[in-house]
């Protein structure tokens, strides 16, 4: 991809060095997009890393230090809530194995530095499932009060129980037994990764998967799901997972095999694919080439590129074109597609959109 025609924001990730040459007018845009992109936090820690802090005037410096004190807050946050989950699930022996985003930051990884979420989502065995759900409703997080449909919906179909708030916190988790709708086409093995999952540092009973597993997740979260609204800050994620892992050889030389033993090869091929073309990212040539078993039929491979290129970039006017509206519908029709069959799919859809016109009725 030309990187003169890429945003703003996407070339100062790809050569932080360039904000030393930015005027007001481009801080501003850089600036707009980032927040858009709920990445402001994330800008201010890879310039602190980076070593470009003191090329940021006074008047973006406001704006990504006040977003560096609320990432700050929500870590220490993050922190106090997995503690709170370990003690309640204590009792039951079952490990609290963090996905995602509370995953990065209990491993203090790279990536965790100013991102933020809204949830913390764990990984239950599904044996255990009514347990750990019971475990956490006595100690304080209770449903969201979903109608009967939504209840079956997550409870029948879904990857996962349906949210859990907490009553006096207002701290919301995720409970998941497997990575993927029961419904979907892929269904990766959840007891492979719970048996591959690592402890983590000065936190008892408290995991997060292996680092192979923990790209492949990020990367089938970004690749198989319709919703890309956070798309670009997913993507950065897969760009600092490589770059935090690439580090260790072993990493490389596992990463295609787990993905084949998963049958995670098509979402491995495009989170190298657009972190290489979009971002720059560094991955070894036999990894391009192994990670090919995965590559879809060419005149697929074009149009997911077409798509992709555009739905990927920071949710700012700025960043789109005539087509980026499209692309990223074509692509929510593609996740839902992927995730459950025509009968089922047709069923949901009419469903959701009726409630919806009955709700705007309503108010």
């Amino acid at each position: 991809m030309n990187e003169a025609t890429l945003p703003l924001l996407v070339k100062i990730v790809r050569r932080p060095d360039s904000v030393c040459s930015l005027d007001t007018a481009s801080w501003d845009l850089l600036i707009r997009q980032a927040r858009r992109a709920n990445f402001l936090a994330s800008l201010d820690a890879m310039l602190r890393r980076t070593h470009h802090i003191d090329a940021v005037p006074f008047a973006a410096r406001r704006h990504l230090d006040w977003a560096s004190a609320a990432a700050d807050k929500q870590r220490r946050a993050v922190h106090w809530e997995i503690r709170q989950i370990r003690l309640a699930l204590q009792p039951l022996g079952v490990p609290v194995i963090l996905l995602k985003g509370a995953a990065y930051v209990a491993a203090d990884l790279p990536v965790s530095a100013g991102r933020v979420f809204c949830d913390v989502d764990i990984l239950s065995p599904i044996e255990r499932l009514h347990e750990v759900e019971a475990a956490l409703m006595l100690n304080g997080w209770t449903g969201l009060g979903l109608d009967e449909y939504d209840q079956h919906y997550y409870r029948a179909w879904m990857h996962e129980i349906p949210p859990l708030r907490h009553v006096k916190r207002g701290a919301v988790i995720d409970v998941h037994h497997a990575i993927l709708p029961l419904t979907s086409r892929l269904r990766p093995a959840s007891f492979k990764l719970l048996a591959s999952a690592m402890p983590v540092t000065g936190m008892p009973n408290v995991k997060v998967l292996c680092q192979v597993d923990m790209l492949l997740h990020s990367a089938l979260h970004l690749f198989y799901d319709g919703e890309l609204d956070n798309g670009f800050r997913d993507l950065l994620d897969l760009h600092h997972l490589f770059g935090s892992f690439g580090n260790n050889p072993q990493f490389w030389a596992a990463l295609v095999p787990r993905a084949v033993e998963l049958n995670l090869e098509r979402p491995l091929f495009y989170a190298l694919r657009f972190c290489v073309t979009l971002l720059a990212t560094d991955v070894p040539k036999q990894t391009m080439t192994e990670a090919n078993i995965g590559a879809p039929p060419q005149l697929l491979l074009y149009l997911m590129d077409q798509l992709y290129q555009r739905a990927l970039m920071p949710m700012h006017q700025s960043c789109d074109d005539r087509f980026t509206r499209l692309a990223r519908l074509l692509l929510y029709v593609r996740g839902n597609w992927l995730r459950m069959p025509p009968l089922l799919l047709a069923r949901h859809l009419l469903r959701k959109s009726l409630t919806s016109k009955k709700t705007l009725q309503t108010t």
